[in-house]
This record gives C-alpha cells, structure tokens and sequence, in this order.
C-alpha cells in the first residue's frame, strides 16, 4: 500500500480478522494513528489497544531539544522518557503528577504569543509551539498508555515489528528501481527465508509450496 489509509489498514484487519476466524486478538499496539485506531476498533470492537510508548517517547524528545536553553523544556523532556519506566498500576498517578507540577511551573509558556509583524499576513502565533506539541503528546488521551499494566500479553511498544519494518525498507532501498509487484515478491520471498532456520523447516516449506502450487 502507498499508504496508512483506512482503506488500507482496513483491508488487513479483514484478512486477519478471517484468518482468526471467531477468536478475537488478545490486543493491538499501534502508534495511534486514527486510521489505525479506527480500522481495530472497526474489525475487532472494543479489544484492549495500547499506545506505543517508545512513538510517544521519541516524538516527545524530537520536539523538546536535548540541549534546549528553556528549564521547561528540559524538565518535560524528563518527564516524557520517564514514561518507559511506568511498570506498576502505581507508576502512572505518580508521572501524572510530575506533568500537573510541570503545568504549575511552566504552563504560562504554553499561552505566551508571539505578535506578527505588519508585513506578514498571520496576525500571531504561539511563541513556544514545540512545547505545546509535546505537552498534548503526553497529556491527550492517556488512557491508552497504560493499557499494558492491566493485560500483561499486551507489550508496551511495538518496538519488535518496528525492528522487522526498518530492515525490510532497508533491504528495498538496496535494490531502488524494482516495480510494486516485484518489491512484493522480493518481500515475499525475504520473510519466508529468514524464518527458516533448519533443515527440517525448509523442508516443510518445500512441502508446503509443493502441495499448495507445483501440483496444483
């Protein structure tokens, strides 16, 4: 797919949800993009569905620079990697606090506006705008933070298929110029191989494309 459409996101929801048959997922981890949230909640109901930790962590610090000037900036940015170690139903009142004691502090930082000047069409805009990005990041929808504490099957990242992710776009971008189709079968053909670790897993492997297409 050219991208995370509902439509397309959606698709494989369908095929998933068929392959499971009457059996619900015990869960979903996501980044959270809507079309993501939508298409689960859409073909799965109301299955446990926890927000990748490690997205919000990263796009938290992408926003709040590690040698910022700004005490507010260096202290949320604390905060937001602080989030990876909740591990206690406790873990989550307390990093709470820490945020609403930020807010207590530095919250006049995410009202300040910066006035335009007469050559410019915009009239004003928020002077601090990175840090209004990262305090919603951390404090918009947090429920679903936490969902890994009450349903121990359900990781707090989906850091594991990320890892598989980057080295598939890695080994495409080592061979640039293949059509879709054959960057489909190149993918195809990668993922069977690198999941064969015995003798005794290619031959079932062979057997399985033998009876499934040779003799068909």
């Amino acid at each position: 797919m050219a991208s995370e459409t509902y439509e397309a996101i959606g698709k494989d929801c369908t095929i998933v949800a068929n392959l499971l048959g009457k059996h619900l997922p015990i869960g979903a981890v996501s980044d959270w993009k809507g079309a993501i949230v939508a298409s689960i909640a859409s073909h799965f109901g109301l299955v446990p569905h926890q927000r990748c930790l490690a997205h919000i962590i990263r796009g938290a610090k992408r926003l709040l620079p590690k040698h910022s000037p700004f005490a507010a900036t260096q202290k949320l940015r604390g905060i937001a990697k602080e989030l990876f170690l909740v591990e206690t139903i406790q873990d989550p009142h307390v990093w709470k606090t820490s945020l609403l004691r930020w807010e207590k502090q530095y919250g006049h930082m995410l009202k300040e506006k910066t006035i335009a000047p007469p050559c410019l069409t915009r009239k004003w805009w928020y002077t601090h705008g990175n840090i209004r990005r990262a305090w919603r990041l951390l404090t918009h929808d947090q429920d679903p933070l936490f969902v890994f504490l009450t349903n121990p099957l359900v990781p707090k990242t989906n850091n594991s298929l990320e890892g598989v992710n980057s080295n598939l776009k890695q080994k495409l971008g080592d061979h640039r110029g293949m059509s879709v189709t054959r960057q489909a079968a190149f993918l195809s053909w990668y993922m069977a191989f690198t999941r064969v670790k015995t003798d005794k897993d290619l031959k079932k492997l062979w057997g399985y494309w033998k009876t499934e297409f040779l003799e068909k």
